[in-house]
């Protein structure tokens, strides 16, 4: 593979004309932080004009290999002709009706058939407002204040009660971020205190099942790796058993966070792999293979919080959004989950990620930099970690690995995949890593900035610009 496949037409100043356009009108230059300029180096395109399977293409009609796959909302691919076919049927069908659509029945009990604790559910278009709704449910249920997170999750809402507990607090009503306790990822003590300090006053503790970070076994070992099967039995007593047990004995709902995991590490998500069941779970991104789609399920006990049917009850304001029934996406919703079923479209992501790993390892110790780049997290879901000389990680020599890999027409911001990506891909990308690491080894030892552009990427959430 050339070197530099896509230097000649990436002219830099045309890039930087679509950089100025984009932040002229859009504050932050997109509508997710994590599409941002400070996310990517200077080489990559600003702006993306079309995806298909595991491809992008820019204004310049570049293709790139994609393992940003739209912050992970792509499982099965970009612009699948099946799941489009279905959204495009509902556009057909109105896009937005004046009482509740079939389609929004359909769906509704589709994902209460499919998750085995699902009995109610009610839908968004992203995953904040799903999430607040949950902490809400939890709220109205208890009739509690706080709620617990662990503060290695990097994303839950844009609102208050979680952005204020982050680095960026401007804007922010404090008194809503005091609401929101903070615990560590498998230090099941960190989430005890919380309860010993707030008997009674705690709402509900909320998690993602795992991330990069597994749960520990029951004595703090380390825990078993998920896999693509169920495992009850080789997870029983866990990090995630042991918070939701502190939960219950305290009478606060125990609520996972499967924005990221949900229908991409199990049609069911990743508490059927661990072998628990949440009170309430969350569910967007990979449900609708890239439409705007999220959802908060659960107990009908708790979810009914939200209920107009029940005479005399009190009224909990719970998710009305005038497109939180729209129907293109509940359709591809549909849609999406019959082909995640049919063709187990998960299993086949543990296994590419599988190859990818292993690829990623050999590739690295061939050029020597084994210690430098590295791979961390199920391979379902892995984080690549890049060190500098002194074994640190380096956010400049990530930067000038991403943007070697652009160069070679591979765009890996992070690492998700789809069920497009196959054989084919999976040696492109060993190719452009091989070159990509030939040239961080010989920064590492001549100097990065020789051969980075003069742009780091940075940490989404840091106080200032």
């Amino acid at each position: 593979m050339p070197d530099d496949i896509h230097s000649g037409s990436n002219a830099a100043a045309d890039f930087a004309a679509l950089r100025k356009r984009l932040h002229q009108v859009i504050p932050g230059g997109a509508h997710t932080y994590s599409r941002g300029d400070d996310q990517f180096p200077t080489n990559a395109p600003p702006v993306l004009v079309r995806g298909k399977g595991a491809y992008v293409w820019d204004t310049h009609d570049n293709r790139y290999l994609d393992y940003g796959m739209a912050l992970r909302a792509i499982s099965i691919g970009y612009a699948d002709d099946r799941v489009n076919a279905a959204a495009i049927r509902e556009i057909e069908n109105g896009v937005n009706l004046t009482r509740a659509s079939a389609i929004e029945l359909e769906a509704a009990e589709l994902i209460c058939d499919v998750i085995p604790y699902a009995e109610m559910v009610k839908f968004a278009k992203n995953g904040s407002n799903a999430t607040t709704a949950a902490v809400k449910i939890a709220r109205a249920y208890t009739g509690r204040r706080y709620v617990c997170i662990p503060r290695q999750h990097p994303f839950f809402s844009f609102d208050d009660w979680f952005i204020g507990s982050t680095a960026i607090k401007r804007g922010t009503l404090p008194d809503h971020a005091a609401s929101t306790l903070l615990f560590d990822y498998n230090d099941i003590g960190s989430l005890q205190a919380h309860f010993d300090a707030h008997p009674g006053e705690i709402a509900a503790v909320m998690m993602e099942p795992a991330t990069h970070l597994i749960p520990c076994g029951p004595n703090g070992e380390p825990g078993l790796a998920p896999g693509p099967d169920p495992d009850a039995a080789g997870h029983a007593g866990n990090f995630l058993h042991q918070v939701k047990a502190i939960a219950h004995g305290d009478g606060a709902l125990f609520i996972l966070d499967e924005m990221i995991t949900g229908f991409r590490w199990h049609l069911k998500g990743a508490a059927e792999l661990f072998g628990i069941e949440p009170d309430i779970a969350t569910f967007g991104k990979a449900m609708a293979n890239g439409f705007a789609l999220a959802a908060v399920v659960g107990r009908r006990e708790y979810m009914q919080v939200g209920s107009t049917d029940r005479p005399g009850m009190e009224r909990t304001f719970l998710l009305s959004t005038t497109h939180g029934g729209e129907m293109p996406a509940l359709g591809a919703f549909v849609e999406a989950t019959r082909i995640n079923a049919e063709e187990d479209v998960p299993r086949g992501l543990w296994a590419y990620g599988r190859k990818l790993k292993a690829g990623f390892t050999e590739v690295a110790a061939a050029n020597g930099m084994q210690d430098h780049f590295t791979t961390e997290g199920p391979e379902i879901l892995m984080n690549y970690v890049t060190r500098d000389r002194d074994g640190q990680p380096s956010l400049p020599l990530r930067t000038l690995l991403s943007q070697e890999m652009i160069r070679r027409g591979v765009m890996m911001p992070w690492l998700g995949t789809c069920q497009a990506h196959g054989e084919t891909e999976l040696q492109m990308t060993l190719e452009a890593l091989d070159g990509a690491l030939k040239v961080c080894a010989a920064a590492l030892n001549e100097g990065i900035e020789r051969y980075k552009d003069d742009h780091v990427i940075k940490p989404v959430f840091r106080t200032h610009n």
